[in-house]
């Protein structure tokens, strides 16, 4: 048996290969079926996100690398794509390096943005499709669960992703960290594009009571305000309800502030000097930089954001650091999890050999013992029963032992002693 992994992801393939190689559930599901045919390969997983596609499989008869020729030769087939377009683009790999893999992919250490918390999601999500495929079997089971029971431990005992590496997450930990909380902090999002809407769920889940979103098309404002139980309110109305806002997020295509000093001093006045944040993630920037230069009013451009980001980088690789570490172990404690995995039918076999060996005497022995009871007949059973299991023990912990210290050829040994591949 090979686990065996073959894929390409946003290092070693243009997103014009990924695409063409990408799975929907639907594809995935039928596609599984396809690759998994209980000679060659048992079971099977395919990972499929905007950023990877990978092929995951436990081998019967095929070794690791003519797996692998095997799992190429499946993606080209099922997704309509000659080799050649995607070979350079592919890696492979083998046993502990595959383990490997999966537990740093499940532990976001290889995603785009390090520490970033959708991929668990993904790899949960691929398996479930799998499972609901019945081409997960044993081996698939215990490395998904290993594998997400890493993610778990990299999440807890490291600060991976304690620290925002994208715009729209900083802005609001920057906000979070200047007001101690954002609940129940009313918020205004100037512009209603896709930075402002991620920036609104982070709002929404950093505990935000209330968001106001003001855009010059008060039907798009609209649209996003109801997708957060917000409220829309007309362009023209910003520097009147400027003052409501404690966090104020811009991000328009306008060529000009949006936000001058003197609105923002008319709304710090009617705030009664209470502080506000003006996070300005736009290009030209909408927020006056001299708005900055006022008492209580807090401003961060993007260059600001950005270098908070790189500080927040360097932060996260150095955990990494740990992490990696974390992976390392916990591969090797697979290795022995799969290794009890792998005797268990060869524990199996070799009890049910000597209870076999042991009816099969009794059968040839029986006209000697003349005519018994049934209870008498029982009675020798149970014994012989007895005496086998005795007479088992010992050998099945000797295998064990071999078992777990890597001394193959023992079991090996035991097999052939009792002619249990036959």
């Amino acid at each position: 048996m090979s686990i065996v992994l073959v894929g390409v992801n946003h290092k070693t393939a243009p997103v014009e290969v990924r695409e063409r190689l990408a799975f929907t559930d639907e594809a995935c599901a039928e596609s599984l079926h396809a690759l998994v045919d209980g000679e060659r390969i048992s079971e099977g997983l395919i990972v499929s996100t905007c950023n990877r596609v990978e092929v995951l499989a436990s081998t019967v008869s095929l070794d690791g690398s003519t797996g692998a020729a095997h799992i190429g030769d499946f993606l080209s087939r099922t997704r309509g794509v000659h080799a050649d377009f995607f070979r350079q683009h592919l890696y492979t790999h083998l046993d502990d390096d595959a383990v490997r893999h999966v537990f740093r992919v499940a532990s976001s250490l290889d995603s785009m943005v390090v520490g970033e918390p959708q991929v668990i999601g993904q790899v949960r999500h691929s398996y479930s499709l799998a499972v609901d495929a019945g081409t997960a079997g044993r081996v698939l089971h215990k490395l998904i669960h290993h594998a997400l029971h890493v993610a778990k431990r990299v999440r807890n005992e490291t600060g991976i992703a304690s620290s925002a590496v994208s715009i729209s997450y900083t802005a609001v930990e920057l906000g979070r960290k200047i007001f101690g909380t954002l609940k129940g902090a009313t918020v205004m999002l100037v512009g209603a594009g896709e930075m402002a809407e991620l920036a609104a769920q982070h709002l929404s889940h950093a505990g935000a009571s209330r968001i106001l979103v003001a855009n010059r098309t008060l039907e798009t404002a609209r649209t996003l305000a109801a997708r957060f139980s917000g409220e829309a309110i007309d362009f023209a109305d910003l520097p009147a309800r400027l003052s409501e806002a404690d966090v104020v997020i811009c991000s328009t295509a306008a060529t000009e502030y949006v936000i001058t000093r003197e609105m923002a001093r008319a709304a710090l006045e009617a705030r009664r000097k209470r502080p506000a944040f003006f996070i300005d993630i736009s290009v030209p920037r909408n927020v006056d930089p001299a708005v900055g230069e006022i008492g209580n009013l807090f401003v961060f451009d993007i260059d600001d954001l950005e270098s908070v980001i790189a500080s927040n980088i360097r932060e996260r690789e150095r955990e990494a650091e740990r992490a990696e570490l974390i992976v390392e172990s916990e591969v090797m404690q697979f290795q022995q999890a799969l290794r009890q995995l792998d005797l268990g039918p060869t524990v199996a076999a070799l009890r049910d050999r000597l209870h076999e060996i042991a009816r099969e005497e009794f059968k040839r022995q029986r006209t000697r013992l003349g005519d018994l009871t049934p209870e008498q007949e029982h009675a020798v059973e149970s014994l012989l029963a007895s005496t086998v299991n005795k007479i088992a023990h010992p050998v099945i912990t000797r295998l064990r032992r071999s078992h777990e210290t890597g001394e193959d050829e023992n079991v090996r040994a035991w097999r052939e002693s009792f002619k249990l591949d036959e």
